[in-house]
């Protein structure tokens, strides 16, 4: 016989697929039998008919085409033979779905079957329409289908009640047709019939809601009965699993009633006694057992409130958390999450099974306990489970660690009782895993620091310990570097001591020498070693005796092939060396950070009212002067309000519209090239340099912030940027404008004819020593321009020399200074300094002009600073 004729037997031809050595060999063999079959069919052959299809059955299920046989299954669906009719609707099942036109031909033949007087093409029938039923053939078959659902034969009553799901699934007007016949099948002694019957009842009750209440009244205790029967049933070889009587319908009956109970309470409380039953009686030494308790928790949970129920079935779970099977903790850790918010403080007392989970192999079980762990944590208990957390983060695999760290972080962000301890699990969790610690985590943690005033001590001796034995965590040494440069001084001389403290032995040299190693270790990256020059920038100012130490460190990255580590050396270097008048004011330390501003930034919403900071009273600046609080600023600043702010081309540009400096009112002496600003430099901002070089993105800014990301400013860094008072043409040794080496002053703006003052003149700023004046003046046909002239005099009987006049003012306003006069400023007001100011304000008509200043002087070599805030600008400014 030809291998490849019709006649071959599928058997055969199964065969000689499975022996083709390549795919392209079952290629060809496929296709000639396929060619063989398309003959068959042109020819109408009716005595292999059956067979054909049953090959191209297995061709299907291999992924070859097989449409053309599709009508080969309604022909042998139409013969009047069993044999015939069960490969064609197993064809039609397989080869068709309910989006081919071909099955409108079908609808008729199965009309026809479905009221056969033959039980199994009846259940043919039946079950082909449960698999590719679409909505045009449940709305046509429907009153069959119903019809069969008290048919004599359980088997078709089985099949009639999965095929009327289906039905109501494409057609949800047809659900109430179903509920009497449905209602009537949980009566069924037969468990096939009842199982299917109850899956019936339960689709109802999610398609329709007038099913639902008719069940909740009718069945609800006809359930709760059926349910009662099974649990008490004797032993029964047919339904027993594992010796319980049919677990399955155990499992349908408890969903069934887990839907009618939900938002019930009567039916709720019909069902309470027999789900604790079944709680109890339940055997969960096997499998089985665990799944049906499992839906009995489930239940209970769904169910309208029953404390004691609630209870027993967090109980159940704490012990499926002791179970063996990864797949039973892990339902019942899911479980457990969903109970919480019902009963935490039944959940809470498996709080230590729980925290043996977030230690096991499994990766799946440990992630989601330590998710569990995380909602479990309150102010009454986050010491104790942070302790356990931070214990196991010694000993957690690498892989886990970074989710373990993110979650310990955060808990102790949140709910940490005070600030001493959170300063504690911080550095502990920095120490053991600070290569996994998110930016945002220790930019949190200088805040705080920031604010914890009477910690300073405290914070920066216990940095200095952890960075001594964990010089690899990245994020550790910048938190440490970033005290030292500020504190360095307390751990020197043990200031802010605490009682529970022992003093450590640290030298000035010893200081320097922890930010060195920090610079030369292999891990450091480019923020981390910025971060350790700008410290020791400051501590060549706290220490002087190390100073030259300092500078010899720092110019060994003169020749750093990295420019952003290039610049800072070479303009660190001539601070120390050529500006040692200068340098104690620029090197002073930060101001304390407000926590709601920086919590509100985080959060992506800045309240409209922004606290001030916490941490009891401002520190003292070097040369005495007490700063005011950080608030003003805030409020000078106006970052709560929702104005729009000035766009910005460059990141350069974002710290000039802060500032409010106008980068096109800036111009360069003759022959020097204008650069375009591409970083930010905050030493040549400061000093109001006109055009600073081109950096690298990472900037000066965030780095000395370092509390901030890219898009958040440091307030620290606004108060110190300002214009230089000193004039290019006076005293080399006291000028400013030399820093670069080779960068020209700005060029005074022209004088103009500014008319009649607009506003009589104010006193913005008086002190024991200084009074300062403003003159106002507008320009003609520029209203939101205002002209100031600053008039400085002398109160005391000393000179003041090395004068310098800064000022910062909110985004809207656009500041530029020009020169002051002179930079010594005669005594007992024999003379006075006068600088010139223009002021743009965007906001015109609507917010007025306020100012941040802040004057620095000497007084017989003395360093003398003063800060003020300017709010009694004229009104229409």
């Amino acid at each position: 016989m030809n291998p490849f004729s019709s006649g071959t037997r599928l058997r055969d031809m199964i065969r000689a697929i499975r022996a083709c050595k390549t795919a392209a060999e079952e290629r060809a063999v496929v296709r000639k039998e396929c060619a063989a079959i398309r003959s068959a069919v042109s020819e109408n052959d009716q005595l292999y008919r059956h067979r054909n299809l049953a090959k191209l059955m297995f061709i299907h299920m291999l992924g070859y085409p097989t449409h053309f046989g599709q009508m080969e299954c309604l022909k042998l669906i139409a013969s009047p033979g069993f044999p015939e009719k069960r490969i064609g609707y197993l064809g039609l099942m397989l080869l068709l779905d309910e989006r081919q036109e071909v099955l409108m031909l079908v609808t008729n033949s199965l009309k026809q079957d479905l009221n056969h007087t033959n039980q199994y093409i009846v259940g043919l029938a039946i079950c082909a329409l449960g698999n590719i039923c679409s909505a045009e053939m449940a709305r046509d078959l429907a009153p069959e289908v119903e019809r069969l659902l008290q048919f004599r034969d359980p088997n078709i009553r089985k099949k009639a009640a999965l095929c009327s799901i289906r039905i109501i699934k494409k057609v949800p007007d047809l659900a109430e047709n179903f509920v009497n016949p449905a209602a009537t099948l949980l009566k069924e002694k037969h468990h096939g019939v009842l199982l299917t019957g109850i899956q019936l009842c339960t689709d109802l009750c999610m398609v329709s809601a007038e099913p639902l209440e008719y069940f909740r009244k009718k069945c609800t205790e006809g359930l709760v009965k059926v349910l009662k029967d099974v649990v008490n049933s004797p032993y029964a070889p047919e339904y027993d699993v594992s010796g319980i009587a049919d677990p399955f319908l155990h499992i349908r009956l408890l969903r069934l009633l887990r839907v009618l109970g939900q938002g019930d309470a009567d039916a709720s409380d019909r069902m309470n006694d027999i789900l604790a039953q079944v709680a109890t009686k339940t055997e969960s030494n096997k499998n089985a057992g665990n799944a049906i308790l499992y839906e009995c928790v489930e239940t209970i949970m769904s169910i309208e409130d029953n404390s004691g129920l609630r209870v027993l079935a967090i109980n159940i779970l704490g012990r499926f958390l002791s179970n063996r099977d990864n797949n039973i903790r892990y339902v019942a850790l899911n479980m457990l999450m969903k109970a919480i918010t019902v009963d935490t403080q039944a959940v809470q007392r498996h709080r230590a099974t729980i925290l043996e989970c977030v230690k096991d192999s499994d990766a799946s079980i440990r992630k989601r306990a330590l998710e569990l762990v995380y909602l479990l944590v309150n102010e009454s208990n986050v010491k104790p489970l942070t302790k356990e957390l931070i214990e196991y983060l010694e000993v957690s695999d690498q892989e886990f660690k970074g989710d373990l760290t993110a979650k310990i972080c955060s808990i102790v962000e949140k709910l940490s009782p005070e600030k001493i301890w959170y300063i504690d699990q911080m550095l502990k969790v920095l120490s053991e895993a600070g290569n996994y610690v998110k930016d945002e985590v220790w930019h949190a943690l200088v805040v705080v620091i920031s604010n914890a005033s009477n910690l300073h001590g405290y914070t920066v001796r216990s940095l200095y310990r952890a960075v001594q034995t964990s010089g690899e965590q990245e994020s550790l040494v910048r938190v440490a570097v970033w005290c030292i440069g500020e504190y360095g001084e307390m751990l020197v001389n043990n200031l802010g001591m605490l009682d529970t403290e022992e003093p450590i032995n640290v030298t000035e040299s010893d200081a320097v020498n922890v930010i060195d190693t920090c610079m030369k270790c292999h891990s450091s990256n480019l923020t981390t070693q910025a971060m350790c020059l700008i410290a020791l920038l400051k501590l060549s100012s706290r220490f002087p005796a190390c100073s030259q130490r300092i500078n010899d460190i720092i110019i060994l990255y003169k020749g750093s092939l990295v420019l952003e580590l290039q610049q800072r050396s070479t303009e660190f270097n001539s601070l120390i060396q050529k500006h040692r008048n200068i340098r104690s004011a620029l090197v002073e330390r930060m101001p304390v950070l407000d926590e709601a501003t920086y919590i509100g930034r985080r959060a992506g919403s800045l309240t409209a009212t922004i606290s001030t900071s916490q941490g009891g009273p401002p520190p003292k600046l070097p040369n005495g002067v007490a700063k005011t609080s950080a608030a003003p600023l805030v409020d000078l600043l106006d970052l709560g309000s929702d104005d729009e702010p000035a766009p910005s081309s460059s990141g350069g540009d974002f710290l000039q519209d802060l500032i409010g400096v106008d980068p096109s009112l800036s111009s360069l002496e003759p022959g020097t090239s204008q650069t375009q600003k591409s970083g930010t430099d905050v030493l040549m901002d400061l000093l109001s340099i006109g055009t600073p070089l081109a950096q690298s993105s990472s900037s000066t800014l965030d780095v000395l912030s370092s509390i901030q990301d890219d898009k958040q400013t440091s307030i620290s860094a606004l108060e110190r940027l300002s214009s230089t008072a000193t004039p290019s043409v006076q005293q080399a040794s006291s000028s400013m404008m030399d820093l670069l080496d080779g960068f020209g002053p700005n060029t005074p703006l022209p004088e103009e004819d500014n008319g009649p003052p607009a506003s009589p003149s104010v006193v913005a700023f008086e002190s024991s020593t200084l009074k300062l004046t403003f003159n106002f003046s507008k320009q003609p046909g520029n209203p939101q321009t205002t002209l100031i002239e600053a008039n400085f005099v002398n109160k005391s009987s000393d000179v003041c020399t090395d004068f310098i006049f800064q000022a910062a003012v909110p985004k809207f306003l656009q500041l530029h200074l020009d020169p002051a006069s002179s930079n010594t400023l005669p005594a007992s007001g024999n003379g006075s300094i006068t600088q010139k100011m223009r002021v743009a304000n965007s906001q015109h008509g609507k917010k007025p002009l306020v100012m941040r200043v802040r004057i620095a002087y000497k007084v017989n070599n003395k360093d003398v600073l003063e800060e003020g805030q300017i709010s009694n600008f004229p009104r229409g400014l």
